[in-house]
């Protein structure tokens, strides 16, 4: 397995705390590997539906986010990634204490990487799948901020 270097891990870090939605919803990157990347949020009173269930807006947005954070793990210094397309497959209502995304590249192209990312609600450890995503991230240069 590839070892991240000190650069890439402050960089996805440092993006990772510049994301508001997963600061507003107390969101942790708690795995941080080449390839992959795994995000833990608790499900917060004010992002359940009707049903008292987490929102699946949330399940998304965490499942987005793992993929892309572990897209951005493979990239060259100089380069972002952004969403191109996503899909998500709702599996199971997201009950529980908190939601486990684990985001993995599936190949790693120079225009287009292919991601998935599978979602967890957790209740007293133990784990249900309550999501699957797959999609396409798309390398972005950094451009240099203008003076």
């Amino acid at each position: 397995m590839t070892e991240l270097s000190p650069t890439t891990i402050a960089k996805v870090r440092q993006s990772f705390a510049a994301q508001n939605l997963m600061t507003m919803i107390g969101a942790e990157m708690t795995d941080l590997a080449h390839g992959t990347c795994q995000i833990t949020a608790p499900i917060p009173d004010n992002m359940r539906q009707q049903h008292g269930f987490g929102h699946a807006a949330l399940t998304f947005g965490l499942g987005d986010t793992a993929a892309g954070y572990a897209a951005l793990s493979v990239m060259p210094v100089g380069h972002e990634v952004l969403t191109s397309e996503i899909k998500i497959n709702l599996l199971a209502p997201a009950s529980g204490d908190r939601l486990v995304a684990e985001g993995r590249v599936l190949r790693i192209g120079r225009r287009l990487i292919p991601v998935e990312a599978d979602v967890w609600a957790e209740q007293d450890g133990e784990r249900t799948l309550i999501a699957k995503l797959l999609g396409t991230m798309v390398p972005v240069p950094i451009r240099p901020a203008a003076t």
